[in-house]
């Protein structure tokens, strides 16, 4: 059995990527930070997986990288 992708909260979250609140929502609007998933009428939180990409690499992340020009392009 496969192990699930794990929803953390927004402690976690910070904690992880050393962004601070109104800068990570910052970036959620923008398009450079994953989106968090609903998880009950008043909670919220986001994918491991997700944010393990963006530590990752958050300067590709939210960037569609176009094979036939070989370049970074923008999400629309």
């Amino acid at each position: 059995m496969s192990n699930p992708d794990k929803i953390i909260r927004l402690k976690t979250v910070l904690a992880r990527t050393g962004l601070s609140r109104s800068t990570m929502y910052r970036k959620i609007a923008e398009g450079t930070f994953p989106s968090q998933v609903k998880i009950s009428i008043h909670g919220a939180g986001w994918r491991e997986s997700a944010i393990n990409d963006w530590i990752a690499d958050p300067v590709i992340y939210g960037r569609d990288v176009s094979p036939t020009t070989g370049g970074d392009q923008a999400k629309v």
